[in-house]
């Protein structure tokens, strides 16, 4: 390969693996700059260890977010993926679109081409699913997508508690009905994490014309006002990455408004502040920034069925043998296998909250405020009306960005988040559970009045780690919009965006599966040979497998 790249891609994660597939299968060539290091190893590949690489600084950024004032002046955890994959490679490996109307609200405000009948086509495309025959869903993409055995009778004791509290079924959550219980998806093939490494970076990287270059991406340079390349830092050295015909940011909607703001893109008055010359005053790079947050309602189990059992030394050798030697066994899963997306009212159009049922008792960071056998739903508001930020603390291209959510600043957000602890109870409240239930762990049957539970919220809600929005989609004459359509940087040439950053607004579940739309999507706009055919198929016609 020259020195030189048709495309300089920052960032080998959900979507920059993706939109590099497709260029290099397009026969263009790629250079893709990547600071993190490798993701071979049982820790990211196996489903079940995914608890340790989102902790673990070899592979995350280890990012929090400022004293959150409204949640008692907690700071957060923010993990992003320092690592081949980013952070598809130490996420839960939950695949979830989002709903329908979160696309055709993006193309209501200014993404046009973004309804759900322009990115469904992308869906497909990218996806081999292993649910069943679906006109919704596709069956020859890099990514596979699988549900787990369900072997546990507690993941389907929830799914029936869902319907006996009044709401739906639905057999693919994916498809034509997001609304209801069903079983779960998950980036997991043939017991290992299916991550946007193995199913584009590699194939990418086979084809030669994919270059992968270790490096801390500090600014985009620019001839004029067209950017031409990036420059790094590898070691002690400086060098530039030069593109002939496009840079492309994939960095994380953490890591790409800095990125952007380290080149002179972004509010100009706070760029002045840190001495960085204004090259386009955008005050929305940075601005929007959303995220889900969550809180574990967990019970104590009355039976001994719980991962439980295995959440000791010993238990955890056995499931990792038996991983290492047959990629079977509970480490074969991320144990999320059933889950529900309901409306918290009626008056609600779609839903608005989302659950992950999981067999133990047991937070993200692996700590217990319980031992013995138990059982958990992650639940919280989908849509949250509170925007934070992300800002430069110093124009350091090495110190970490300023992080600011303001988690829960919204009224509305108390009011949905009691919904979802409420209903909650509600659920595990049902006969399906009876055999299994024994008592309340948390909150705790005394948390019971909207003061008490909003102390609760204060004191646990924790973030999904689903942050988004912060070079969002517009028109080119939206003054808070970072990218066009197409998703170009507006205000310069040469440059585009194409990660999470650029959802307008949070969609309706986990942001992996979106993300990797964004780079596929991403690709046929920067290929410029047109977009697949926009459109939807029939109602009734999905025939998913339970």
């Amino acid at each position: 390969m020259n020195d030189d790249s048709h495309y300089v891609i920052v960032g080998a994660g959900s979507a920059g693996c993706a939109l590099a597939y497709r260029l290099v299968q397009a026969g263009r060539t790629v250079t893709m700059i990547e600071f993190g290091g490798t993701d071979f190893g049982p820790f990211i590949q196996m489903p079940g260890a995914l608890s340790y690489p989102m902790n673990m600084p070899r592979y995350d950024w280890g990012y929090r977010s400022q004293p959150e004032p409204h949640l008692g002046g907690r700071s957060l955890a923010t993990p992003r993926g320092k690592v081949l994959g980013g952070s598809s490679s130490i996420n839960g490996m939950v695949f979830v679109r989002g709903h329908a109307s979160d696309f055709d609200h993006w193309a209501s405000i200014g993404a046009a081409g973004w309804s759900y009948a322009d990115v469904l086509p992308y869906f497909r495309r990218m996806e081999t699913w292993h649910g069943g025959t679906s006109p919704w869903r596709g069956d020859s993409g890099p990514l596979h997508i699988t549900r787990g055995s369900r072997l546990n009778p507690l993941f389907d004791a929830f799914i029936a508690a869902g319907q006996q509290a009044g709401w739906p079924a639905t057999s693919d959550y994916n498809g034509e009905q997001q609304e209801g219980f069903g079983p779960m998806e998950a980036t997991i093939w043939q017991g290992r994490r299916w991550s946007a490494a193995n199913a584009y970076l590699r194939p990418a990287m086979a084809t030669g014309r994919l270059r992968l270059i270790r490096g801390l991406a500090q600014r985009v340079v620019f001839d004029g006002d067209r950017a031409v390349g990036v420059e790094i830092q590898r070691g002690r050295a400086t060098k530039v990455v030069r593109a002939r015909s496009e840079v492309i940011l994939s960095a994380s909607s953490i890591n790409t408004p800095k990125l952007l703001m380290l080149s002179g893109i972004g509010p100009a008055d706070h760029l002045r502040d840190q001495g960085i010359a204004v090259r386009a005053d955008r005050p929305g790079v940075g601005a929007n920034l959303q995220d889900h947050l969550e809180v574990y309602i967990q019970y104590r189990a009355s039976q001994p069925i719980t991962l439980y059992s295995y959440y000791n030394m010993w238990g955890k050798g056995r499931v990792g043998a038996e991983w290492l030697l047959r990629r079977t066994g509970l480490g074969a899963s991320n144990q999320f296998e059933s889950c529900g997306f309901i409306r918290s009212s009626d008056k609600v159009d779609y839903p608005d909250i989302q659950y992950h049922f999981l067999p133990l008792a047991v937070r993200y960071d692996g700590k217990s405020a319980v031992k013995g056998h138990g059982f958990q739903a992650h639940v919280g508001p989908m849509r949250s009306k509170s925007r934070g930020h992300v800002r430069l603390a110093s124009a350091d291209p090495a110190a970490a960005p300023e992080i600011r959510f303001d988690y829960m600043s919204h009224p509305d957000d108390w009011a949905e988040f009691r919904a979802c602890i409420r209903l909650t109870r509600k659920i595990f409240d049902q006969p399906a559970f009876d055999p299994y239930r024994e008592a309340e762990i948390q909150p705790g049957p005394d948390v019971q009045s909207d003061a008490e539970i909003d102390a609760f919220i204060r004191e646990h809600a924790e973030s999904a780690y689903h942050p988004c929005g912060t070079a969002r989609i517009g028109a080119t004459d939206d003054e808070a919009a970072v990218v066009d359509p197409e998703l170009r940087v507006i205000g310069v040439s040469g440059l585009r965006v194409a990660d999470s950053s650029v959802f307008p607004r949070i969609t309706n579940g986990n942001l992996n599966a979106p993300s990797i739309m964004v780079g596929e999507k991403a690709a046929d706009h920067v290929l410029g040979q047109g977009m697949l055919e926009s459109g939807l198929p029939a109602a009734g016609t999905s025939e998913a497998a339970e």
